[in-house]
C-alpha cells in the first residue's frame, strides 16, 4: 500500500506534510533499507518543489532514519547492527524513565490528552487490514506517544536525544506480529494511567518495563544480525 498523499491538505506547513508522508513510509517500509532517494523523484511524486523534500531529507537524516553520502545523497538508513541496537535500548533505559517521571509532573491536561490519542490511534491501526499500513499506523502513533512525553519533560535535550533514537526502532515494525503489538499497546496503556494518576514514580516504572519487554521482543532480530 502506498501511504497517500493526500495527508498533504491536513497539515499546517508544507515542510511537516511532506516530512510526515516520508516518515510514514520509511516506518511501513515502503520505502525499504538502503533505498536511494532521489529528491526530484521525490518532489513529483508528491507533487512539490524539491525545497520541502531536501527540508524533510535532512532533518530525517538527524532522526536516523536517512543518510546522505558525498556524490550520491540520500538513501533509507540500512539495518542497524545488534551491537547498535542493544546500545539504543541501554540508552534509552538510562533516559526515557527519568523523562517519563519528569513529564508526570510538568504536563498539562490538554499534553495528557494528546497522550490518550496516540493510544488511541495505535488501537485503530490494529484494526487496519493491510499489514504494512497496520504497521505503518501503529509505529507513528507509538513514536508520538514516545516524543510528547520527551516534549512533556521540559527539557529540550532529552527531547533532541530521543528523537536520535528512532531509526532502530523501526526497521523491524513489520517483523511484529498482530500478538506483540498487543502486548505493547497494553504497555502504553498502563504508562498513560500512570501519568493520568500524576504518579511519577510508577510511570518511571511503567516506561522501564515497556523498554525491557520491547528489547526482549527484538532478541530474536539480534540473534539474526550476528
Amino acid at each position: 500500500m502506498t501511504i497517500s498523499t493526500a495527508l498533504l491538505s491536513d497539515r499546517p506547513s508544507l515542510g511537516e506534510e511532506v516530512h510526515g508522508i516520508l516518515l510514514a513510509r520509511l516506518m511501513s517500509q515502503e520505502i525499504p533499507a538502503g533505498e536511494r532517494l532521489a529528491i526530484d523523484v521525490l518532489a513529483r511524486d508528491l507533487g512539490v518543489s524539491q525545497t520541502p523534500v531536501r527540508a524533510a531529507l535532512i532533518r530525517l537524516e538527524a532522526e536516523g532514519l536517512v543518510v546522505r553520502r558525498h556524490n550520491v545523497g540520500f538513501s533509507a538508513a540500512p539495518m542497524p547492527s545488534a551491537d547498535r541496537l542493544r546500545q539504543f535500548y541501554e540508552f534509552r533505559l538510562l533516559l526515557e524513565p527519568e523523562a517519563t517521571a519528569m513529564a508526570t509532573v510538568a504536563m498539562s491536561a490538554a499534553e495528557t490528552d494528546a497522550l490518550r490519542e496516540a493510544i488511541n490511534e495505535m488501537t485503530a491501526a490494529l484494526r487496519d487490514a493491510d499489514p504494512s499500513a497496520m504497521s505503518g499506523r501503529f509505529g507513528l502513533a507509538d513514536l508520538r506517544f514516545h516524543d510528547r512525553i520527551a516534549t512533556g519533560s521540559g527539557n529540550a535535550l532529552i527531547v533532541e536525544a530521543l528523537g536520535r533514537l528512532r531509526q532502530p526502532m523501526q526497521m523491524f515494525r513489520l517483523r511484529f506480529t498482530a500478538d506483540l503489538r498487543e502486548q505493547a499497546l497494553r504497555e502504553h496503556e498502563l504508562i498513560f494511567e500512570r501519568i493520568a494518576a500524576r504518579d511519577a514514580d510508577g510511570a518511571a516504572a511503567a516506561m522501564r518495563d515497556h523498554l525491557t519487554q520491547s528489547r526482549s521482543r527484538f532478541e530474536p532480530f539480534y540473534q539474526a544480525l550476528t
